[in-house]
């Protein structure tokens, strides 16, 4: 071999291995920004197996009318409760308000539910897989003694379909309110060769705070299946719903109903066009609140082909018709998970944001009952996963609620409320 011939061969050795080598580096690159947006569209993971606090994937807050704060969460295969007098700066021993492991539902939109009364009880309901199909159960509790213990778990409703999303409400006189995506109506449809599109709304209340739950009743048919719930009143008993349904043509909007009273639903008005026409689950529901005034304020995420992201309104005639829809965050960082809430000196609005390395959770407050809003800013920041961002008020300031796998449980007053 010439000496020409072995550096030949030489350098088309180390252009292959540099050819290799960048290969793989491309191929790791690329798992890695997949893996990061993964984590980023997924729910937050469990930082270990346990069931303490520490270790929630989902966590919901609760401020109870003496100014303490419940938080009820799931880890481990269960759901327990704690209470903070500090706000949130430490916590009461831990109650297990279930008795074993359980197959939670772990849904991006799923998660417990928490209200605390006027006179210390308190009512909660969550969702198990009965099944790999992801056919759900909706069961509720209920604490008499102030969080110490809790009664055993329950069905929201004897039907043995699926039951999913459920969310609870607590109504001026002390009822609570419970509404739930249910599949009950798809066997009917199946057996008489009907096609039958997502999941009924179904709803229930209770007189004795969350203890027993009146029969179950649909309020609207063929709603989307895989979505949380927004739930508010609009006065005393008169709960009201916004949820994403299906129109005509497949298309996914949202929609949104106020009852007359606990029993009876109104109609299904539809909240925006954005023209979503997807025969898949978005796993990705809306927020509702409602302020003093009566103003209904209205956030959600679409992929339509009116309009793409987040998306802000609000309606005062008792949502009849919407403001045109506000753009929310910046659409090249995935805005995702919005939350409103009309608080005690304003209306505040929280969403995820994501840069490829880091995860943001942005505000805007409104002063006007949303007329108008603040430019956004970053109240809080993780590098790794997350739970959704989540707003909840004392009465006298409102606070982010939001659990990290790398940081923790942090609550953290809103800037221009404290």
């Amino acid at each position: 071999m010439t000496d020409e011939t072995r550096t030949g061969m030489q350098a088309m050795v180390r252009k292959s291995l540099l050819g290799t080598i960048a290969l793989a580096l491309g191929v790791l690159l690329g798992q890695t920004a997949a893996s990061a947006q993964m984590s980023h569209q997924h729910a937050s993971e469990a930082a270990c197996d346990e069931t303490v606090l520490r270790c929630a994937s989902k966590v919901t807050p609760a401020f109870g009318p003496d100014g303490t704060l419940w938080l009820t969460w799931m880890a481990g295969g269960q759901i327990s409760v704690a209470s903070s007098k500090d706000a949130g700066r430490s916590f009461s021993n831990p109650v297990q308000v279930t008795r074993e492991k359980l197959n939670l539902d772990w849904g991006p939109d799923a998660r417990p539910k928490i209200v605390v009364e006027k006179n210390g009880g308190i009512a909660l309901a969550f969702a198990i897989f009965r099944d790999k199909a992801f056919n759900g159960q909706a069961l509720y509790t209920r604490s008499a003694d102030g969080g110490r213990s809790f009664a055993a778990l329950r069905p929201l409703t004897s039907n043995n379909e699926s039951q999913r999303f459920e969310a609870l409400g607590l109504d001026a006189d002390g009822s609570v309110f419970a509404a739930w995506l249910d599949k009950r109506n798809r066997v009917p449809a199946k057996e008489s060769g009907r096609k039958y599109d997502g999941a009924g709304l179904f709803f229930a209340s209770s007189k004795d705070g969350g203890a027993t739950y009146t029969e179950a009743r649909l309020a609207t048919d063929n709603t989307c299946e895989c979505c949380r719930l927004g739930l508010a009143f609009a006065g005393p008993g008169r709960p009201v719903i916004v949820f994403r349904n299906i129109f005509e043509g497949g298309v996914r909007d949202h929609a949104i109903m106020t009852f007359s009273d606990l029993a009876s639903p109104g109609d299904v008005r539809r909240v925006s066009r954005d023209d979503w026409q997807i025969a898949a689950c978005p796993h990705h529901g809306p927020s509702l609140s409602i302020s003093a005034t009566g103003t209904y304020h209205v956030a959600w995420f679409t992929n339509g082909k009116a309009r793409k992201g987040l998306f802000y309104a609000r309606s005062q005639d008792e949502g009849r018709t919407f403001s045109d829809p506000l753009p929310i965050g910046r659409s090249d960082r995935n805005p995702a998970r919005p939350y409103v809430l009309a608080g005690p000196r304003g209306t505040t609005m929280v969403w995820k944001e994501f840069d490829g390395e880091k995860t943001t959770v942005n505000v805007m407050t409104s002063r006007d009952d949303g007329k108008s809003w603040s430019k956004p800013s970053v109240v809080a920041t993780t590098s790794d996963t997350s739970d959704h961002p989540l707003l909840v008020s004392d009465g006298q300031k409102t606070y982010l609620s939001w659990m990290t796998k790398a940081d923790g449980y942090r609550l953290l007053p809103i800037g221009d409320e404290s």
